[in-house]
């Protein structure tokens, strides 16, 4: 058995040390919520002599703990493309919307989003429409409040809606990653409790509650769903934008049924493996070996869901980086990514795109997407990525 204390790491890759201190901002609101945990929303003026008048409200996404404002402005603009810089030179407000807890419900932090959207129009000054949207979870939390908001008669005043590499057919965590996060329960708690999380629960295309589990659409995500459409599913009002950091055809590059981390021969870990998703019935895709009590996942009829073209992590990667800080040089890592939002689930086409991974979103007809215009990138690229090609697209497309 392991007996090393692994410390725990984010599935998403976002708790990230020694990040830039983002600008202070021109205004901070604390927004209510239930149960004590509500939200904070983060006012970066065009012009401070002119106060809030043309709001962007850009929603932060599922990420353990609370949302790091540093951490999502140097998403924002410290990558490949300074869009807070640029978004704010054409005359926009920005309004970064956090959370106090980023694994909550999509529902409980919508609720949040809600009173946002309320402050933004009471503070604003003169009739300039809103545009609201978000990053990853942050589109369907909006997706979400819009919808909502229109259902019960309320006027968001939003002209233009954002998602940005946003799950809306679901997203893909490997199901043994699932498995050793749940295997490593005692070790990690953190790391099980995000996969179980009320969020990833409602996130994820297929999850494992414990290890030995059959991979299914849980049940917390069919009731979001449910409550989705019993909301009108998508909002009426603005036009719907959106953005996908996969490309709109081919792979991630990820084989299907390859070790993409395992333990190293002779070592405490030798034995151990996570797979890359395979198809197929009885696919072992998490081997535990003697150090982890010979413990296994097993799947049936998946897609090779880790090669899809689409929005990537690192999450092998992260793994191995965990398990190498706990017992340095007892893993290597061969394929470091997987594919996390396929293309298809970030434009949301009308056929089921889990169906057919591999199919090459720019020649379906118009007519299967829900959007009212939307974007790839030209190549796979890491999920949430700013990059200047996705950023003036969208900054094309605010309302002017």
């Amino acid at each position: 058995m392991i007996n090393n204390t692994i410390e725990s790491w984010d599935l998403m890759g976002r708790v990230k040390k020694d990040v830039p201190a983002a600008p202070k901002p021109d205004a901070v609101w604390e927004i209510p919520g239930a149960n004590r945990l509500g939200g904070n929303a983060y006012v970066y003026y065009a012009n401070p002599k002119f106060g809030l008048t043309r709001p962007v409200i850009l929603s932060d996404g599922f990420h353990q703990g609370p949302t790091d404002l540093n951490g999502f402005w140097n998403e924002l603009e410290n990558g490949q493309y300074a869009f807070a810089t640029e978004l704010r030179r054409r005359g926009y407000d920005l309004v970064i919307l956090g959370y106090d807890d980023c694994t909550a419900s999509i529902l409980h932090n919508a609720a949040v989003a809600h009173r946002c959207i309320e402050r933004a129009i009471a503070e604003r000054l003169g009739s300039a429409p809103l545009t609201v949207g978000g990053f990853s979870m942050g589109g369907l939390i909006t997706r979400y409040t819009l919808a909502r908001m229109e259902n019960d008669g309320m006027d968001h005043q939003t002209a233009v809606y954002v998602s940005y590499d946003s799950p809306h057919h679901g997203a893909w965590m490997p199901i043994g990653l699932q498995a050793l996060a749940h295997a490593l329960r005692e070790l990690a708690p953190p790391l099980s409790a995000q996969v179980n999380s009320p969020a990833s629960r409602q996130l994820l295309w297929r999850h494992i509650a414990e290890l030995g589990d059959t991979p299914r659409e849980d049940p917390e995500r069919t009731k979001f769903l449910e409550e989705l459409k019993r909301v009108g599913d998508w909002p009426r009002r603005p036009r719907l934008l959106a953005l996908a950091n996969g490309a709109g055809k081919g792979n991630s590059g990820v084989p299907a049924g390859k070790e993409a981390v395992h333990g190293v021969a002779g070592g405490i870990l030798d034995g151990f493996a996570l797979f890359s998703q395979a198809a197929g019935d009885n696919k072992v895709v998490f081997r535990g070996g003697p150090g982890l009590d010979n413990l296994e996942q097993r799947t049936s009829g998946l897609p090779e869901a880790d090669g899809a073209h689409g929005g990537t992590l690192e999450s092998f990667e992260l793994a191995f980086k965990a398990l190498n800080a706990a017992i340095p040089g007892a893993v290597k890592c061969p394929y470091p990514s997987t594919s996390f939002v396929p293309t298809g689930s970030a434009l949301a086409v009308g056929t089921d795109p889990w169906t057919d991974l591999s199919a090459d979103i720019t020649i379906l007809d118009p007519d299967k997407f829900a959007l009212d215009d939307w974007m790839c990138a030209s190549q796979n690229e890491r999920h949430t990525l700013m990059t200047e090609e996705l950023g003036t697209w969208l900054l094309e497309r605010l309302p002017r």
